[in-house]
């Protein structure tokens, strides 16, 4: 049993599988360690808490009460505090040991209440589920399918060979501008299933913090949530138990080199 400690959070209160076996390589061995520094809990016990709560859908009270039945007193606001400071930090740490994604695209949003207001949350995945964006804005007009589009030839590695959405307009408008029409395919609600089961895991987060307080809290959440579950998203339906041991192992691998 871990001896029982109760101190606040620093001493200053100021893809498809295939591909997941070549994720693990040396990108990203240049980066700095994180540093835990000021910090009284040791590192080991920081990073669990943290992939804890993005890993699953726990709140901070559930992680809370899972590091009580391992012997570790600490409180469920200072776990909040390890997961705004780190989790964003680790999540652009798994980004850069991510191998490209594939140019196939598909865009959708879905309406979600952020402290009691209408918003929407804009999502693009490639065709093997990897998460590429997430976006929550006010709009849903062609200005902010224009905005995502943007954000996606700026930050992906790879041209898009398509772009899949349903058949809202306003991602004909915002393609017309970009001169991209020619590789839309707008369809139905089944030609984009892949991004539609892409807000399953956001739905049930949402229920289980009971919405999202703001729209800057819920960015940088679905930000770092996605990066997570890119690596741990092993698709176990599809592959063999000895196939699905291999990829828990690389998951586990690149989740260690992150936060080392």
């Amino acid at each position: 049993m871990i001896e029982t400690v109760a101190w606040c959070c620093q001493s200053n209160a100021k893809h498809s599988p295939l591909r997941r076996l070549q994720a693990i390589g040396g990108v990203g061995d240049f980066m700095k360690p994180l540093s835990f520094k000021r910090h009284r809990f040791p590192a080991e016990v920081i990073r669990h808490a943290v992939w804890l709560y993005f890993r699953f859908s726990l709140s901070f009270r559930d992680v809370e009460e899972l590091m009580a039945q391992r012997g570790i007193d600490v409180s469920y606001e200072t776990i909040r505090c390890w997961t705004i400071k780190f989790g964003p930090l680790i999540a652009r740490r798994l980004k850069k040991r991510r191998v490209s994604p594939t140019g196939r695209w598909h865009l959708d949003e879905m309406v979600c209440k952020i402290g009691g207001r209408r918003m929407y949350l804009w999502r693009a995945v490639d065709d093997e589920g990897e998460v590429l964006d997430v976006i929550v804005q006010h709009r849903r007009d062609a200005e902010a399918a224009l905005k995502l589009i943007k954000r996606l030839l700026h930050n992906q590695p790879v041209e898009p060979e398509s772009i899949t959405t349903d058949g809202l307009a306003s991602y004909g408008a915002a393609l017309d501008q970009l001169k991209l029409r020619h590789l839309h395919r707008p369809g139905r609600l089944r030609d984009n299933n892949r991004v539609e089961n892409s807000h399953l895991p956001i739905r049930r987060r949402e229920r289980q913090q009971q919405r999202f307080k703001s729209q800057a809290s819920a960015q940088r959440f679905l930000t770092t949530h996605a990066a997570i579950y890119n690596t741990f998203n092993i698709q176990r339906h599809l592959i063999s138990r000895s196939t699905l041991r291999r990829f828990r192992v690389d998951a586990d691998t690149a989740w260690a080199a992150a936060t080392a």
